[in-house]
């Protein structure tokens, strides 16, 4: 008995992309153990490989670009000077210029970043940003605004990343530059213990082993008064349209004749159980005009 082996054959892109995942790691094991990256890429392998994968999508030097990548509200950010310095390099561009304008410290003051493209001398500039922009935005509003101190330099750091952003996207790769990130306001995603239906308590009878629907047919919709789908408590469409057919005398037939007669809709079901959500937001959202269709058959 003689012992086979059996050779499987490889996809050759397969095992080259085998290879150089493998190689990414090896690489982004070392990274993450210097002490010389920011302290986000320290001991972080999937940190330090995504960042040499934007080194090679820049075709520049994985250690700069780690040194000036920033993680600000947990996403990854140029600093302004490496933006720069790419759209230098970039072989497309004679060097950044930036022209000022207006008063310092008005909010007149502005800056437009500007070049000459190489292959045919055009002179390309980017937007215009302005201090009084900056205060608009909320950029300078900020605690600890580096605007309020340094405007000058911010004003030429912002019009960089806006030139780059529109002459130079390849370079960007979609990132904002850190100084952009820091600008941005932050947004209080907390529930409020006064406002959220999570933290309110039940009503007493329904505390007290009364049923919710028998609560919202005594409180949902008070006499003449439109139901409202936002009212504290959690009304379904299905409840407040019962509850303001029983409030207003408005019958269900006349709701389905009157909004097939202005080819709203097709026929509605025999009665408001049997339809969709959507269809009775629409009755809801048309209430005022139907109002005026009282009576007739059920």
């Amino acid at each position: 008995m003689t012992n086979e082996i059996t050779t499987i054959e490889t996809d050759p892109q397969i095992a080259r992309e085998n290879a150089a995942f493998e190689l990414l790691q090896r690489q982004a094991k070392m990274f993450s153990a210097s002490s010389l990256v920011p302290k986000e890429f320290q001991g972080n392998i999937a940190n330090c490989a995504i960042g040499i994968n934007i080194a090679k999508r820049l075709g520049a030097d994985p250690f700069m670009v780690l040194q000036n990548i920033d993680i600000i509200h947990g996403r990854p950010s140029f600093r302004a000077t490496f933006l720069i310095a790419m759209v230098n390099a970039a072989g497309r561009f004679e060097p950044l210029q930036f022209k000022m304008d207006g008063e310092d410290g008005k909010p007149n003051r502005s800056c437009i970043a500007w070049t000459k493209s190489k292959p045919d001398g055009t002179t390309l500039e980017g937007p215009k940003i302005t201090l009084e922009m900056a205060k608009s935005e909320g950029w300078s509003t900020k605690a600890g605004s580096k605007w309020l101190t340094m405007p000058e330099l911010m004003l030429r750091y912002r019009a960089a990343a806006f030139f780059a952003r529109l002459y130079a996207p390849d370079i960007t790769l979609g990132m904002m530059t850190a100084e952009e990130a820091h600008d941005l306001p932050m947004r209080d995603v907390t529930p409020s213990a006064t406002t959220s239906k999570l933290f309110q308590s039940p009503p007493p009878s329904v505390q007290n082993g009364a049923s919710p629907q028998a609560e919202l047919s005594q409180q949902v919709v008070p006499q003449n008064e439109a139901p409202s789908l936002f009212n504290e408590a959690d009304i379904t469409p299905l409840d407040a349209v019962k509850a303001w057919l029983k409030s207003s005398g408005v019958k269900w037939s006349n709701i389905d004749d009157t909004l097939y007669a202005q080819h709203v809709t097709n026929e509605l079901r025999n009665n408001p159980d049997d339809c969709t959500g959507d269809e009775l937001r629409e009755v809801l959202g048309m209430r005022t005009q139907l109002e005026v269709v009282k009576g007739g058959k059920k």
